[in-house]
């Protein structure tokens, strides 16, 4: 495509550059050295909201993970989780979600 008149094709080609190498360090948050191999899954309580409902799943999955001797508080950070993710229902007024990752070592 030609450059259009007036445009000054290197900083445009200069913020296309700096994109791409966002993208390429937005890749995965750890090293697979730092996970653990199995996904630990915890369930929350029922909640109005679901974010709320949300909260409840992640605080009892890092809860889960800290009271595993092999994983502890070290893993228990699920921002730094591998595959982190959630699975939320709603009856009756009332959502729940569990939260489900792979633990990852901060």
């Amino acid at each position: 495509m030609p450059a259009m008149p007036g445009a000054p094709v290197p900083i445009v080609s200069a913020f296309a550059a700096i994109g791409v190498v966002a993208l390429a360090c937005m890749g995965a948050p750890v090293q697979a050295g730092t996970c653990a191999d199995r996904a630990v899954t915890a369930r929350g309580d029922p909640s109005r909201f679901e974010v709320l409902a949300k909260a409840k799943a992640r605080a009892n999955w890092r809860a889960k993970v800290r009271a595993v001797p092999t994983l502890g508080a070290a893993y228990a950070d699920f921002s730094r989780a591998l595959a982190a993710d959630y699975r939320c229902s709603q009856k009756d007024g009332r959502h729940v979600c569990v939260a489900v990752a792979h633990p990852c070592r901060s």
